[in-house]
């Protein structure tokens, strides 16, 4: 028991970090480093931890993977992209126009892939316009997390919920679009009072109409596979199942080399949720749990308030993934377990966009962006943590 808390400690501790001090070792590393390390100390066996891995919340990322992977060398989201800017003719409604593509994409198609495409196609729309284009980036961070709370294929952490949970496809989107909807009208609303200046300019957007290159059979094929796809997820069939067969479908191709497919599926990601199921199930073989359980019991946890301040918390210490994770043993034992779930889906999502370290989807549009427009922790902070508190308070009030 002890070996296994100190191993699940150093993991974790490693999380919250970034990355093991004074060695090359991320986060993806780590998790590595200690599922392999509760097989060496025997705390479970190469059995154990076989059935230890959720492969539906693997099969479903993978496939989701492929299927945005198509979408965006078909050039779709260029596509859409266009569309925005040529019809957003106030600063205020490209503001708008970036958020709610940001929010509705994820919302379907994961929002760190959706953080990956649009980050470099706001960047180079934004210089060309000549806006400044931090308030337009943290649109896109920030909506991609809110958006991505409406659905089980929204985010990471919702995958791994609706597995554990058993919760359907519509009646998850039932409970949390509503949040997701009133969160990025909240998103649009802060990031323009945050920078008043850019948006107090009402003068017109003028861009010239510029020719996208798609290709064509790629980007057809590729979203009516993704509208299938969803028209399934909602009928009732099993998310994995139908998310795998979309993409199984999208590599029969003459057009497109498989190579640049592969190219876009974020593997350490993959190997990453791996690691972890593998550490939590070592973390379940001691009294933690238990202990866990207890502290749910005493600060009232199975209520929405204590349980949504609790899940933001921990999910800026350690990252919303892991912190989902800890909570899979008790949450089950709750009196409504179905509510305890959604709670968790919302709050553990909402609270991305506390700090810039908050979610991956924050991370991947700085580091994107980087070359061009730095953005500071502060920077972040400002429109970051009063978005959070509205959400959440917004999430906790709708959920009752």
């Amino acid at each position: 028991m002890l070996t296994a808390l100190v191993i699940f400690a150093a993991t974790y501790l490693v999380l919250a970090i970034g990355r093991l001090p004074g060695f090359r070792v991320d986060r993806t590393g780590a998790a590595i480093i200690g599922a392999s390390l509760m097989l060496a100390a025997n705390v479970l066996t190469v059995e154990e931890a076989y059935a230890a891995i959720n492969y539906d919340t693997i099969v479903l990322l993978f496939g989701m993977m492929i299927v945005v992977a198509n979408l965006r060398l078909s050039g779709f989201f260029t596509v859409v992209s266009a569309w925005v800017v040529e019809h957003a003719r106030r600063p205020l409604l490209l503001l708008a126009g970036v958020v709610l593509v940001a929010g509705v994409f994820s919302a379907f198609f994961v929002n760190d892939t959706m953080c990956l495409v649009l980050t470099p196609l706001v960047l180079e729309i934004t210089q060309r316009l000549r806006r400044n284009p931090v308030p337009y980036l943290l649109a896109v961070a920030m909506a991609s997390n809110v958006g991505s709370v409406a659905t089980i294929t929204g985010n990471p952490q919702n995958m791994m919920i609706g597995s554990f949970s058993g919760i359907g496809y519509r009646a998850f989107a039932a409970a949390l679009t509503p949040v997701a909807a009133v969160g990025l009208l909240a998103t649009i609303a802060t990031v323009a009072l945050v920078y008043r200046r850019e948006f107090r300019d009402e003068s017109r957007i003028v861009a010239e109409h510029r020719p996208v290159r798609v290709n064509r059979f790629l980007l057809w094929k590729s979203v009516a596979a993704s509208a299938a796809m969803i028209v399934f997820f909602f009928a009732g069939w099993p998310v994995p199942k139908v998310a795998v067969i979309a993409g199984a479908l999208l590599l029969v191709t003459r057009r497109v080399k498989p190579e640049k497919v592969y190219g876009e599926i974020d593997w350490s990601l993959l190997v990453l949720f791996i690691g972890l199921f593998i550490v939590i199930a070592g973390l379940e073989r001691t009294q933690v749990p238990a202990d866990l359980f207890a502290a749910a019991s005493r600060y009232h946890l199975e209520r929405t308030v204590p349980m949504s301040i609790f899940t933001a918390l921990l999910s800026n210490l350690v990252s919303n993934v892991p912190a989902v994770l800890v909570f899979k043993g008790f949450i089950p034992h709750l009196a409504d377990a179905r509510h305890g779930w959604l709670t968790l889906a919302m709050a553990s999502t909402l609270a991305g966009n506390l700090t810039l370290l908050g979610s991956v989807a924050n991370l991947i549009v700085v580091q994107r962006a980087r070359h061009q427009v730095e953005i500071s922790f502060r920077e972040y902070a400002k429109a970051g943590v009063p978005l959070t508190i509205v959400t959440l308070a917004m999430g906790v009030w709708l959920l009752g």
